[in-house]
């Protein structure tokens, strides 16, 4: 796409001022020489967006969201960058003339203009029809399905009349009939003939721009005829891979509740809408493509993806996790939820209500949660050739993932869920244990570095909630530790923004357990030890007593095997070697991963 010369973006730039466009939406209140407000991007109680008159530039702490003027009218009002420069201009009373847009693009906008005039003037026909006796049987068709006139009017569904009835009455307004074919409204016949209508005895649904421009329709057969539904086809106002149904009506409600539900049909949405969940719109295909995607991060940080309860909807939810992963950003993710079987959201509202789609959506599951799940199902594990196949896979998969933060985190924590299965396997070796007898200086060595962690987690209060359940874990051997872990988790309950320093205070004044005491040198060294990367601090440690764990349960299978060399025992060795193997290999992965960060 060209754009405007820079000359022109530099005089609109100084035209508006970016605390003048940003003040009309966001309350801002002066901080020295920048600006400080609720952030309009997303929801938040504490003011984080930050606006710098001076470097002509806004930023949100919270969730990134940044650039200039024109960046934030693309952001606030979903537009391109060539709308978002025009309604500026406009805006900023340049002279016509002036602009990039009546110099270079004068044709194509008045082009533009006339497919969607008769967009508009084609949904006012099938509107006025359904209301009509030759479309009584779509208005009936739409009342059992539960929509009331109120939400018909709001999407603005319609009816197509049987034969070449709109083609017809545009025409008698003065349409041309190339503009019709163009606009895909009427078909022109393979060998000869005439033009046929795209639309005959279908209900109609209009598609619409994020502005609520008409651009495209959407019908649905009322008899036996096949396809069910069918979209406008290619034009120059209409790509479906790159427009999301009900976006307009959607985009309110959506920054208002935070998130937006992704269906796969209209009557989805319209349901949805129906039953007060308005922040809800459809993909226009069978896969949700990376524009599509790119337009709802733009209104939430983690669309929930809402797939049909049947085997097609099974199928679609498993392969979008999977082409999903190579778009994924730092902060934009997705969650899916998965209807009861057989059932869409517009049957779930009118079988079991509101409250049963409420449930289905509170339940949406995490990206990262799917991947692993779709990995267990894919790969038994039952053998070590299929556990070197789950390895395999993980590192496939996570290959694919293109942002470097994004696919170090989906590796290591992919890795870890799969090292946890086989500790947990590895348990019904666990009577080949008692008659071996570890050495005095091992559960000397196991308890240091447990006291150092403790230490760690104690002194920075947030890295410790972040990973409290996986700690719960690691500590469960140790029920000193582990309560001491406990009693900080009901204190950061209470106070979550309490730094290490408060903390150690706390539990020392109020813990009369003789673990606070027996930590009491190492949480002195860990508050002198404050480093830059605590998350990182933590995954090092980690991978550290991982690594300790692993190689005192091979010198154990070794000692095992010089008294009883059974296939067991062998086979578990060859697992723990390979899986202490490949976490040296992600040590140096997360090592070179860093120096890369802060290099």
């Amino acid at each position: 796409m060209n754009h405007p010369p820079s000359s022109f973006l530099e005089t609109l730039r100084a035209r508006l001022p970016l605390v003048t466009v940003i003040s009309q939406r966001v309350r801002l209140t002066r901080r020295g020489r920048e600006y400080t407000g609720l952030c309009p991007f997303h929801s938040e109680k504490t003011p984080s967006f930050t606006v710098s008159e001076e470097k002509g530039f806004f930023y949100c702490f919270g969730c990134g969201a940044h650039g200039d003027v024109i960046s934030f009218v693309m952001q606030a009002d979903g537009l391109s960058f060539s709308d978002a420069v025009k309604q500026l201009s406009q805006a900023a009373g340049l002279s016509s003339r002036s602009t990039f847009y009546e110099t270079h693009n004068n044709r194509i906008k008045i082009h533009h203009s006339c497919l969607l005039d008769v967009m508009e003037m084609a949904t006012r026909f099938y509107e006025r029809q359904l209301q009509l006796p030759n479309g009584r049987s779509g208005l009936e068709y739409l009342h059992k399905r539960g929509l009331n006139d109120e939400i018909i009017a709001a999407f603005r569904l319609g009816f197509a009349p049987p034969g070449n009835a709109g083609s017809t009455t545009l025409k008698r307004e003065g349409i041309n009939e190339n503009l019709l074919i163009e606009g895909g409204l009427l078909i022109p016949p393979n060998k000869g003939g005439s033009p046929y209508d795209t639309f005959r005895d279908r209900v109609i649904f209009p598609i619409t721009d994020i502005r609520g421009r008409v651009i495209a329709f959407g019908g649905r057969t009322l008899g036996t005829a096949q396809p069910k539904y069918i979209n406008s086809v290619a034009t120059p106002l209409f790509r479906k891979g790159e427009v999301l149904y009900g976006l307009a009506q959607a985009r309110d409600p959506v920054r208002e509740k935070g998130t937006v539900i992704v269906t796969e049909g209209y009557m989805d949405v319209i349901a949805l809408a129906g039953a007060g969940f308005s922040h809800a719109v459809a993909q226009l295909g069978t896969a949700l493509t990376a524009g599509q995607l790119a337009a709802l991060w733009r209104l939430a940080p983690e669309p929930i993806l809402c797939f049909d309860g049947d085997t097609a909807g099974r199928l679609a939810r498993a392969r979008t996790a999977q082409r999903i992963l190579s778009l994924l950003k730092p902060g934009l993710s997705v969650r899916l939820a998965l209807l009861p079987e057989e059932k869409d959201p517009d049957t779930l509202i009118r079988t079991e209500g509101a409250s049963a789609m409420a449930g289905v959506l509170s339940r949406a599951t995490p990206l990262f949660e799917e991947v692993w799940q779709t990995l267990l199902k894919d790969h038994p594990l039952d053998t070590p050739e299929q556990l070197a196949a789950l390895e395999q896979a993980i590192n496939s998969l996570t290959s694919k993932i293109v942002n470097l933060t994004v696919r170090q985190y989906y590796y290591r924590l992919l890795h870890e869920r799969r090292r946890a299965l086989l500790r947990r396997m590895a348990r019904g070796l666990g009577q080949y244990k008692k008659h071996v007898t570890l050495s005095g200086s091992e559960p000397q060595m196991k308890a240091m570095a447990n006291r150092v962690f403790t230490a760690f987690l104690l002194t920075h209060p947030q890295v410790l909630m972040c990973h409290i359940e996986q700690v719960a874990e690691l500590l469960a051997g140790n029920t000193a530790l582990a309560h001491l872990i406990e009693i900080a988790a009901t204190v950061l309950a209470e106070r979550p923004d309490i730094d290490g320093a408060s903390l150690v205070s706390i539990l020392k004044r109020d813990c009369h357990e003789s673990a606070i005491k027996w930590l009491e040198r190492d949480l002195d060294s860990a508050l002198q030890r404050q480093g830059q990367d605590p998350e990182g601090d933590y995954q090092r440690m980690l991978l550290a007593l991982h690594d300790q764990a692993l190689t005192r349960e091979i010198e154990l299978m070794q000692t095992m095997l010089t008294t009883d060399p059974s296939p067991e025992i062998w086979q578990r060795l060859q697992l723990l070697q390979q899986e202490r193997y490949q976490l040296h290999v992600e040590r140096k992965e997360f090592a070179h991963y860093e120096e890369v960060k802060y290099n």
